[in-house]
C-alpha cells in the first residue's frame, strides 16, 4: 500500500478519467460523534430487549464499554465468543463475554485456529454501526454465565435478538428521532468539506449522493450540515448532481429495482418517468438503470462509503466501479503506530540478534541427532538460553506497544504479523482508503494514485 497525502492506495485510480463520483452519507459525507452515537445505541436496544424480548430489567443498568469491541471481529453466536482472526480466519485473540480465552481453551473450543467465515454461526462486525451491537452482546453473554442463567436465552438467540432490537431501532426510527433532536451532539458540521465538495464541483467532477437513509433523515442532516457552507448553490440538492436515498444497498448493486422519484417540498413520491435528472432526489432504484441513464463506464465511477461489505465489496464484485472507503479509525491507528514505534525498532533489532541464533540451534540439532558430542550439547544449551534471554526482553516491548491501540483487541488492521480479515477486505476491494472524506477532496482532482509493486515472499 502506498501513501499519498493521508489518502492510502491499494490500486492504481487516476481520478481524471474519473466522471462521477458516488458518495455515502452517514460516516462518510455526514461525520458523527460516534462514541455519543453508539451510547444512544445501546441504550434503546436495552430498551427493547427489556419491553419486547422480556429480558431481566437489570440489564438496564449495563454501560457502553466503546473500547470493548472493533471492527473486523467474529461474532461467535454458538459458543458466546468474540474473536479477532487473521485474513486467513486464524484466530488471534478471543474472549467469552467479558473474558479473555486463553490459547489452550481456545484450541480445545475451535480444535484448530482456524475458522470457516461462511458458517452461519459467525457474523463478522464490519460497520461502525455494530460497535454497540458487539459490545452488549459480550456484556449479555458475562450476564448470562453469572447472573441469569436461566433468565435469559442461549448465545445464539441473545444475538438474534440483539439483531432484531437494532433493527427495530433504526426501523421505527427511535435512534434517528433521537439524532435528530439533537444534532449537536450526535453530528459534526465540517466547512472544509463543503468547501472540498464545491472545489471539485468546480473542477468538473459530477458528484451524487448514494444512502440508505430515508429523505426525511438526509434532509434533515445536510440541512444541517451541508447548507450552511454553501457559496455556489442555494441548497444540497442544487450542490449534487442528483440524490438517492433509502437504495437499500447492497441491494441496489445487485437487484432490479424500480426508482420513484421525490419532492423535495412535499417529501411525496410517484414513479420516476424518463432518465435521472440532474438537481432530482430519488428513492431506491438500481445501478442498473442508474448506468444506463447516464451511459457510465464502469471504471469512470468512482464511489466512497464506509461500509465495507454494503458500500465496497458486491459493489466491487458486481459492477467493477472504482472504491473508496472511509475508515475513522485510522487517524487513531496511525497515531498509535508513531508512538509505538520506538518499540517496534527495539522489537526488531532484537529479532534480528535472535535470528542467527535459531539458525545455528536448527543446524545444532541436526549435528546432535547423528552425534553425542557433549560439547555440542553444552553449545546448544547456551544457545538455548541466549534465545530465552531475548524472548524475555521481547515480551515487555510487544505488551508496551500494544499499549498505544485497542486494550483488549490490538490494532484494527493487524492479528499478529499478519493483516487482519478487515484488513483484508479492505486491501482487496478499495481501490483506496482514508479516515475521512475530507483528505480525499483535499487532493487535487487530477490526482494519480499510484500502487507500488509488492514483493513475494521469495523476492524479499
Amino acid at each position: 500500500m502506498k501513501q499519498d497525502s493521508n489518502v492510502f492506495v491499494n490500486r492504481t485510480l487516476n481520478l481524471q478519467k474519473i466522471n462521477y463520483i458516488g458518495l455515502d452519507m452517514d460516516h462518510t459525507l455526514v461525520k458523527y460523534h460516534s462514541e455519543n452515537f453508539e451510547c444512544l445505541a445501546h441504550t434503546l436496544m436495552l430498551e427493547k430487549l427489556v419491553e419486547t424480548k422480556g429480558y431481566p430489567s437489570e440489564i438496564l443498568d449495563l454501560e457502553l464499554q466503546y473500547d470493548r469491541a472493533i471492527r473486523g471481529l467474529v461474532l461467535d453466536k454458538k459458543f458466546g465468543n468474540l474473536l479477532k482472526v487473521s485474513r486467513y480466519g486464524a484466530i488471534r485473540v478471543s474472549y467469552h463475554g467479558l473474558e479473555n480465552i486463553s490459547f489452550s481453551k481456545q484450541k480445545k473450543i475451535y480444535r484448530s485456529t482456524y475458522i470457516d467465515l461462511s458458517d452461519p454461526n459467525y457474523d463478522v462486525i464490519d460497520t461502525t454501526f455494530s460497535i454497540a451491537f458487539a459490545t452488549l452482546f459480550a456484556q449479555l453473554v458475562d450476564l448470562k454465565d453469572h447472573k441469569f442463567p436461566q433468565e435469559m436465552p442461549d448465545y445464539a438467540v441473545i444475538a438474534e435478538d440483539l439483531n432484531y432490537v437494532l433493527d427495530t431501532a433504526h426501523r421505527d426510527e427511535s435512534i434517528k428521532s433521537v439524532v435528530c433532536e439533537n444534532l449537536e451532539k450526535y453530528i459534526i458540521k465540517d466547512k472544509e468539506l463543503v468547501e472540498g465538495l464545491e472545489y471539485y464541483i468546480k473542477s468538473g467532477k459530477k458528484i451524487f449522493l448514494l444512502t440508505n437513509s430515508e429523505f426525511y433523515y438526509t434532509k434533515k442532516l445536510l440541512d444541517y450540515t451541508i447548507n450552511p457552507f454553501l457559496t455556489h448553490c442555494s441548497n444540497w440538492q442544487e450542490l449534487f448532481e442528483f440524490t438517492i436515498v433509502f437504495a437499500q444497498k447492497p441491494r441496489f448493486f445487485i437487484d432490479q429495482l424500480n426508482f420513484l422519484e421525490i419532492d423535495p417540498e412535499t417529501g411525496k413520491m410517484e414513479n420516476k418517468s424518463g432518465k435521472i435528472e440532474k438537481g432530482k432526489v430519488y428513492q431506491a432504484g438500481c445501478e442498473t438503470t442508474l448506468t444506463s441513464d447516464l451511459n457510465l463506464l464502469p471504471d469512470e465511477t468512482l464511489y466512497i462509503g464506509d461500509h465495507i461489505y454494503g458500500d465496497v465489496v458486491l459493489l466491487k464484485k458486481n459492477c467493477a466501479w472504482r472504491t473508496a472507503l472511509v475508515v475513522e479509525e485510522l487517524s487513531k491507528e496511525i497515531e498509535g503506530f508513531k508512538k509505538a514505534e520506538p518499540y517496534v525498532e527495539k522489537i526488531e533489532q532484537l529479532m534480528d540478534k535472535k535470528h542467527p541464533l535459531e539458525v545455528a540451534l536448527n543446524r545444532l540439532s541436526a549435528e546432535l541427532i547423528s552425534s553425542n558430542d557433549d560439547q555440542l550439547k553444552v553449545r546448544f544449551d547456551e544457545l538455548m538460553l541466549e534465545v530465552a534471554e531475548i524472548d524475555k526482553e521481547v515480551s515487555p516491548l510487544i505488551r508496551k506497544q500494544q499499549e498505544f491501540f485497542n486494550p483488549y483487541w490490538g490494532e484494527t488492521f493487524r492479528s499478529g504479523i499478519e493483516e487482519s480479515y478487515f484488513a483484508h477486505q479492505m486491501e482487496r476491494f478499495a481501490c483506496i482508503y482514508m479516515s475521512d472524506l475530507k483528505d480525499f477532496l483535499k487532493m487535487s482532482p487530477r490526482s494519480y494514485f499510484r500502487s507500488t509493486k509488492r514483493p513475494l515472499a521469495h523476492e524479499l
